[in-house]
């Protein structure tokens, strides 16, 4: 995988020389490794991040989100300690089994190093297909964008000209997710780095979604996106700046993640505690073109 994405690279950096490109490639495997959903919904999907670390909270979140019964589920990253083989078999396939065949991962800092061993073959052991390293699937009427915050995604790389393309279309019904926030009132702080990806998809993707943070965050609108941070799915809870003016919500003492009901104009947002309170409540709105 690692010689491809060279190959893209230099493939992009000589387009973008010439000129935009009429056509990105997309990664090996992104258009049949996770499975997407047809129709208009509404469909039920929950994100979550920073849960895969074997302890009791990870596992009692993981059972509420079967039971629930979603339609799809957002893993926002990282496998404790150092994402291995042994580690995805333990702190993931365990308790996330009944889940498994409905997740759409994304890489976290903790186990985009290991790849090779851990994250691509045990995704590929469920899926059947190449570990893309960002992709998009379809969810009714929303599109969700996989990107990676591990990998190259400044001007020049494959993965900004690849998310580029696929953000040509009109429409702002989409999903954007990837692992370290651009945006954070958290302990973690801001990845400015990020700035590329967020640039890409503000006002282009109606939610962006993180983990990182281990805490649950939503900000105001920022240039027409929802960012959220969905990163108490089990780790250690971090602090947040509650004064951050940015901030719509937040919560930094409470296990949980975010619910979302999907229909063709908007999205329902639910920040939703381990023992099911509802924390928070919102709507977001899209448009389809």
């Amino acid at each position: 995988m690692r010689a491809t994405a060279a190959a893209l690279l230099a493939a992009a950096t000589l387009a973008l020389g010439c000129g935009a490109p009429e056509a990105v490639a997309p990664p090996p495997g992104s258009e049949r490794a996770f499975r997407g959903i047809g129709g208009d919904g509404p469909l039920v999907v929950w994100a979550i991040g920073d849960g895969a670390d074997g302890r009791a909270p990870a596992r009692e979140l993981a059972a509420r989100i079967a039971r629930d019964r979603p339609d799809r589920v957002l893993y926002l990253g990282d496998v404790y300690e150092d994402g291995t083989a042994d580690e995805f078999e333990r702190k993931v396939r365990g308790p996330y089994r009944p889940l498994l065949e409905r997740m759409l991962p994304t890489p976290g800092n903790h186990e985009w190093h290991s790849r090779d061993e851990g994250y691509d073959p045990f995704w590929r052991s469920v899926t059947g297909a190449p570990t893309p390293p960002w992709y998009r699937v379809r969810l009714g009427a929303w599109e969700a964008l996989s990107l990676n915050s591990e990998a190259p995604h400044q001007e020049g790389s494959p993965q900004l000209a690849w998310l580029r393309e696929r953000l040509r279309r009109p429409g702002t019904c989409r999903i954007a997710f990837w692992h370290r926030p651009r945006f954070s009132a958290g302990k973690h702080g801001e990845d400015k780095d990020l700035e590329p990806l967020w640039d890409a998809v503000a006002g282009r993707a109606a939610v962006v979604l993180w983990g990182h943070d281990h805490n649950l965050q939503r900000f105001h609108p920022i240039r027409g996106t929802v960012a959220m941070v969905s990163g108490a799915g089990g780790r250690e809870l971090y602090d947040v700046d509650g004064t951050d003016p940015r901030l719509a919500f937040s919560d930094d003492q409470t296990y949980g993640g975010v619910r979302l009901v999907l229909r063709p104009d908007s999205a329902d947002v639910a920040f939703v505690a381990l023992d099911g309170r509802v924390l928070d409540r919102s709507r977001v709105r899209c448009t389809s073109s």
